[in-house]
């Protein structure tokens, strides 16, 4: 009988995976990713990466970067590439992973996959070799601690039924010192400036035993519902392991967990208001006789809450661009195809603008169009990169010019870029340093009889120099047809006359 409960179970297992795999839809169109691994052999104050780069589609799922013998993951980066070239942008995104070294030695990356929006990505791995630090290291990022990370709840089963169930008297819930918090690093801001902000979970080293996360990914979309600005202009951070990293509050050292990240651009004058957001976590109360067993615990729940948040937001001072300038730290950088610039030659010009700031919102310079030269484009590509707590990169504006006229082309007559800095807490702009110097276009060889030639000495000297009518050799040629149909009848004629 056992036996054949046994065949029963496995055959319905059998079914239940087979209706699974028949139930997956085809893969959609879900872009081109490659794997790129960083430099296999470096110091150990430096990281080791692995990252994927996605283009043609946006990101809907990964797989988890591969753990690594002697390494520690160490946080992730994430740098968003957008092109834009005759009116069309493709995107391009990169996930990157670091990894931080234990010691000095010889490491294998045995071969892995990672799977990207349903697709497998296969790398052949590597062999690693990390050397002694050198000067001015970059510490790597704090540790992780697996142990505290999504454990498996602890159920009531057939053993509670035979044995019965654990009894609350017997146990005795511990205080502890943990505590949510929703941090930003400025409490106001100017319209358009970036502010970050951080949902920590913070807990004294005493309290990992009595805590533990419950089922946070589905917790989550609700916090970032209630986080959510509908007056804000958002760059969400890529979601990373929880993992702890050791700070001191108040001359009292606490592990934090950071569980969500974001950095909001405020669009208008309203301030920001964040509400009182509650996690979930799973409590313990442990044995009061712990002598007995001192694994012996009881799982229960415990709720935090955060402290309600505003940020105040201040309108930019008056200006007549003030609803279209960009906000941010940003500087110039220029380039240009060539050296040497002559009337009718085109030539690529290239306006980057650098710095910290919301470079999705950032325009176009402003063209001022001059007599001597055309303009064209421009062409747009973004490069933005997420990174410690702040978000910049690079945009740049490429631009064709064909200059029609000699002479000096300053490029800051045609290009300039209004920004509100917020260095100086005012109004800048951006302007082109370039000055092209642009010759004239070598004129083609005329014709010049020599001196002691009198022919074409004579000939020139009596020929007439009175302008002609550009259709006169057309008439010419008319004439000339109706002449010789004249003459080619006559002679018909004559020889028809003579041959009677």
């Amino acid at each position: 009988m056992i036996r054949l409960q046994a065949i029963l179970c496995f055959l319905l297992l059998l079914l239940a995976e087979t209706s699974r795999a028949q139930a997956v839809p085809p893969a959609s169109d879900a872009g081109q990713a490659v794997v790129v691994l960083g430099r296999t052999e470096f110091p150990i104050n430096e990281y080791f990466t692995i990252s994927f780069t996605l283009r043609g589609a946006s990101l809907d799922r990964y797989s988890a970067f591969p753990d690594i013998e002697g390494f520690k993951k160490s946080g992730k980066l994430n740098t968003t590439t957008t092109r834009t070239v005759g009116g069309q942008s493709s995107i391009e995104l990169t996930i990157t992973q670091r990894y931080a070294a234990y010691q000095e030695g010889e490491f294998e990356l045995p071969p892995f996959t990672i799977t990207v929006n349903g697709n497998p990505i296969r790398s052949p791995g590597a062999t690693l070799q990390v050397g002694p630090q050198q000067a001015q290291a970059t510490p790597p990022a704090a540790g992780t601690n697996p142990s505290s990370n999504n454990q498996p709840l602890q159920g009531i089963g057939l053993l509670d039924e035979l044995f019965g169930k654990p009894k609350p008297d017997a146990y005795v819930e511990p205080k502890d010192h943990a505590f949510l918090a929703l941090v930003a690093d400025k409490s106001s801001v100017y319209v358009g400036e970036g502010v970050h902000v951080n949902m920590y979970f913070y807990l004294t080293p005493t309290d990992q035993g009595l805590l533990d996360f419950y089922n946070f990914a589905g917790q989550l979309p609700g916090i970032i519902q209630q986080l959510q600005q509908r007056t804000a202009w958002e760059e969400h951070f890529e979601d990373q392991e929880i993992t702890p990293e050791t700070i001191t509050v108040g001359g009292k050292s606490y592990l934090r967990y950071r569980l969500y990240e974001t950095e909001l651009y405020p669009l208008t004058a309203e301030a920001l208001r964040f509400p009182i957001i509650s996690l979930q976590m799973v409590k313990y109360k442990v044995a009061k006789d712990p002598t007995a067993d001192p694994t012996d615990r009881l799982e229960g729940y415990k709720t935090y809450f955060t402290d309600p948040l505003t940020i105040a937001v201040k309108p930019l001072p008056p200006h007549p661009l003030r609803d279209q300038v960009a906000v941010g730290r940003y500087q110039l950088r220029e380039a240009i195809d060539r050296t040497a610039f002559q009337v009718g030659q085109a030539f690529t010009y290239t306006f980057s603008v650098e710095g910290e700031g919301n470079l999705a919102t950032l325009s176009a310079p402003t063209l001022r169009p001059q007599p001597g030269v055309e303009l064209y484009g421009p062409d747009i590509r973004q490069d933005l990169t997420r990174q410690s707590g702040r978000v910049g990169g690079r945009k740049r504006f490429t631009y064709r010019l064909v200059p029609r006229q000699p002479g000096p082309l300053p490029l800051d007559s045609l290009l300039t870029l209004v920004y509100f800095n917020l260095a100086t807490a005012r109004y800048d702009t951006l302007r082109p340093q370039l000055v092209v110097s642009v010759q004239d276009a070598p004129q083609k060889a005329a014709f010049r009889p020599r001196p002691d030639d009198p022919f074409y000495t004579e000939a020139l000297q009596a020929a007439d120099n009175t302008l002609q009518p550009l259709n006169a050799y057309r008439d010419v040629r008319r004439y000339t047809n109706i002449v010789l149909v004249l003459l080619i009848g006559l002679a018909g004629y004559g020889w028809w006359r003579g041959s009677r």
